[in-house]
């Protein structure tokens, strides 16, 4: 019997300690992730563009609010770095869904959504390879002569989350003094996917007012190779829990397993929020100080 004091295969590839229940070592093939980073941007004053129904309202404010702000899409293009063997610039752009309150007068808000973007670029590792890859699934008219020759590269992830609404202007066209910065984008280049979300088409170029909002985004960017694996297998992932739903002749048995929700009744103190992992924006984290051992 093997001494479970020490490694069963030390140096091999079998190198796991005899007390798991490890039983071969197994080849899989995942993506690998060779570099990433994280971001926090703020983008300030980035315009709204909006459809014919949402400008004629828009047109006739006094004020604006902006509500909500969520991302439909990040459209991602990733190339070699000249001269840097090994890097890529992974260029962005992020398409944010945004609803607006319009104050027309005394009456209630109007509700209006619009169009925002935002452009950055990243350079990250990916390492190199020239194995050109093709997969075995069918796809109808899926040639692509251009795609072809770049299926060596890495490919970005992102993952962001809904930006934080942070403010809205409304600015007249007519007055240049409160005029912002606006960019030269064209609205033709919108992909149809992104489009569809919103009931009409946009415009541009014959607004009365514009509309620019300040939001938060969170985002973490990556760039992933398919790679083989060397890993330990222990078994097979069987799961251990029935499945569990409610019947058409009783279902206040589901209901009976529902925990009362008290949160909802009584909120959460301060430090409960603390305790979890969240921050106090309302004290420098270098020198907190609150009544509670959750700082």
């Amino acid at each position: 019997m093997a001494d479970c004091n020490r490694n069963c295969n030390v140096g091999g590839a079998n190198d796991y300690p005899c007390d798991t229940n490890f039983r071969e070592a197994v080849c899989i093939h995942t993506d690998k992730i060779y570099d990433s980073c994280r971001d926090k941007d703020c983008l300030e004053n980035i315009r709204v563009y909006l459809t014919a129904c949402g400008q004629e309202v828009v047109d006739k404010a006094i004020n604006v609010k902006c509500t909500k702000a969520e991302v439909i899409w990040v459209f991602t293009d990733v190339e070699p770095v000249p001269f840097n063997r090994g890097f890529y610039s992974v260029d962005l752009r992020y398409f944010f869904r945004v609803t607006l309150a319009a104050f027309t007068g005394a009456t209630r808000p109007t509700m209006v959504e619009g169009l925002a973007t935002f452009d950055k670029k990243v350079i990250l590792f990916g390492s190199e390879g020239n194995a050109k890859i093709f997969e075995s699934k069918y796809k109808e008219d899926a040639f692509d002569a251009q795609l072809w020759k770049k299926t060596n590269m890495p490919h970005a992830v992102v993952e962001v989350v809904d930006p934080i609404t942070l403010g809205a202007k409304l600015v007249d066209v007519r007055d240049k003094k409160s005029c912002c910065c606006d960019d030269d984008f064209d609205l033709a280049a919108v992909p149809d996917s992104v489009c569809r979300v919103f009931d009409d088409s946009f415009i541009l170029g014959s607004e009365t007012k514009n509309v620019f909002v300040s939001l938060g985004v969170f985002s973490i960017i990556k760039l992933e190779r398919r790679v083989q694996l060397l890993i330990p297998s222990y078994d097979f992932c069987i799961p251990q829990k029935e499945c569990v739903s409610a019947t058409d002749d009783n279902p206040c048995d589901l209901f009976e397993r529902i925990d009362f929700p008290v949160d909802e009744f009584f909120p959460p103190e301060k430090c409960e929020f603390l305790e979890n992992g969240q921050t106090d924006p309302s004290v420098p984290q270098d020198n907190c100080d609150c009544d509670c051992d959750c700082c």
